[in-house]
């Protein structure tokens, strides 16, 4: 189609075929409803993160709001003092170890229970109606569970704990050891967050042809075999789409981090997420928020992007 609305026919023909008035019309009808989604994107999304990236350059703080002066151009001391102070750096390292940790541990256990839900044994309708309970739980709610179950002196997992060692194990301060709190919060938000994988694992699974399992069956190939040749390349879609989820939900993870440690102890749980709200809200600072909140952006970006192109090779190969 030209550019003034009609068909060429052929790479060099003359003859051409007008648009027709309802072609015309259901054009800018997809237009028309587009364009609710295509404002709210660049007022609520575009506009605030182009504005956030701008005021990282800036000297801004909160008195510049009051005042209404607005922020002034520091040389990009933001992004050097966070680098100098070394608070960007364990913050950027405490975030790719959560992400890493959760999004490989929940594609692992929930592709185990996908597998264990998708077979004939019984009740499995009954665990694929209950298991989603975790998952619609808001996430706030979530975190004070998990500190309840971790409570050092009277938590469900210290009780355990006492109860199956004879009462020899007393310190299981999980969230208080600097060396067990992140571990602790990533337990946390695999509890919530494995239902939902599970589910769009499952979905994906229900589509794997049943043909082609029976005649890899037939021709001698064992259930491992048949998992990693026929059920893993048809769901490559469905395991994509659950990732990149993962990947994202977890980047942005932010109340779960602040309900249950606050980003402590000593620093050990600071995430891009606290480390932003820290500087932004606490210090008053907006300007090494915002540059907290950009580099956080970029390296999402950059992490996602790296995913999808490993993801492409392994489907080409």
């Amino acid at each position: 189609m030209g550019k003034d609305g009609w068909y060429t026919m052929g790479k060099n023909a003359h003859a051409r075929i007008p648009m027709t008035a309802r072609e015309r019309n259901d054009r800018i009808f997809a237009g028309a409803l587009l364009l609710p989604s295509v404002l709210i994107t660049v007022i609520f999304i575009l506009v605030p993160v182009a504005d956030s990236v701008v005021k990282s350059f800036l000297d801004f703080k909160v008195k510049n709001i009051i005042s209404g002066t607005p922020g002034s151009w520091n040389n990009f001391q933001n992004y050097i003092k966070l680098f100098s102070s070394g608070r960007l750096g364990m913050a950027v390292v405490h975030t790719l170890t959560f992400v890493a940790a959760v999004v490989i541990a929940q594609f692992v256990l929930g592709m185990i229970l996908a597998l264990i839900l998708n077979s004939d044994i019984r009740f499995t309708r009954f665990v694929r109606s209950i298991m989603m309970a975790p998952w619609v739980v808001p996430t706030i709610i979530s975190g004070l569970i998990w500190m309840w179950m971790y409570q050092p002196q009277y938590g469900l997992l210290k009780f355990l704990v006492g109860l199956f060692s004879g009462g020899k194990v007393t310190d299981f301060a999980i969230l208080n050891n600097p060396e067990t709190a992140l571990l602790g919060i990533t337990i946390a938000a695999l509890w919530k967050q494995i239902p939902l994988t599970t589910l769009l694992l499952v979905s994906g699974l229900t589509n794997v042809s049943a043909d082609l399992l029976e005649a890899a069956t037939i021709d001698g190939a064992n259930g491992i075999k048949r998992f990693v040749y026929i059920t893993i390349p048809s769901i490559m879609s469905v395991i994509k789409i659950t990732v990149s989820m993962a990947i994202i939900e977890n980047f942005k993870q932010f109340p779960l981090f602040w309900t249950m440690t606050g980003g402590g102890p000593d620093n050990a749980t600071t995430t891009l997420a606290i480390l932003s709200y820290r500087e932004a809200f606490v210090s008053n600072n907006l300007g090494s928020g915002a540059a907290v909140t950009t580099v956080w952006m970029l390296l999402m970006i950059v992490v996602v992007f790296v995913y999808n192109r490993v993801f492409k090779d392994v489907e080409m190969n």
